[in-house]
């Protein structure tokens, strides 16, 4: 098992070394590009270090930026890995922001839900959750969210390195047993830092053996 573990973070390795680009952001569901591939989405609170948790795992210093233009953490953000084309990474818009007006909040969880919902090439969903603050009312209702899309999703806790070990043990124990009572979220949780590069190369093999299913 071991053996074909590092066999898979090695083929990761080598496909995120090569190609990732970025193909095109979508504000609506008919800006998206065709579903002929698998995709692997990314989504999280605003802050949670989703652009550098992106950057750390293609091995790019900026691939992924946040608030490039205004607006743009409104779109669906689409990016091709390999060549040829393997499959694409999908940055969502950040949830959880405290200053948006109604309609600002509305316009996201539906653009978000109907990609959800109707989304075939869609194989995996990885929800990032900040380890300095575990799982809070905002994510658990994005993974009530995945849960009734019925879409299977990771949770990686992030900026894992800001954080005591006693301190992250206890958070990763208890998102452990929040994901338990989730029927579309594995039940392993993924412990990264992007600073660091802690869990990285583990969390990259998972996203390409996510694309292959």
């Amino acid at each position: 098992m071991e053996e074909e573990q590092a066999e898979l973070i090695e083929q990761a390795r080598k496909l995120f070394s090569g190609p990732v680009t970025f193909l095109k952001s979508a504000p609506a569901l008919k800006f998206l590009p065709d579903g002929d591939v698998p995709e692997i989405a990314f989504c999280g609170r605003s802050n949670v270090g989703k652009s550098s948790l992106l950057n750390a795992l293609t091995g790019r210093k900026a691939i992924a930026r946040t608030s490039v233009t205004p607006g743009r953490t409104q779109e669906l953000n689409f990016f091709d890995v390999g060549e040829p084309l393997q499959f694409r990474l999908v940055d969502m818009p950040g949830y959880g922001f405290a200053k948006a007006p109604p309609s600002v909040v509305e316009t996201w969880r539906r653009l978000v839900r109907d990609y959800l919902r109707g989304r075939v090439a869609l194989k995996r969903t990885l929800l990032l959750v900040d380890a300095r603050h575990g799982v809070k009312t905002v994510d658990a209702e994005m993974m009530k969210m995945l849960d009734e899309a019925a879409v299977g999703y990771r949770i990686v806790l992030t900026k894992a390195d800001k954080i005591k070990a006693s301190e992250l043990e206890k958070v990763h124990a208890e998102t452990i047993a929040e994901a338990r009572k989730h029927p579309a979220a594995y039940p392993e949780v993924h412990v990264t830092s992007s600073e660091k590069g802690l869990g990285i190369a583990e969390l990259r093999g998972a996203v390409f053996a996510d694309s292959l299913t």
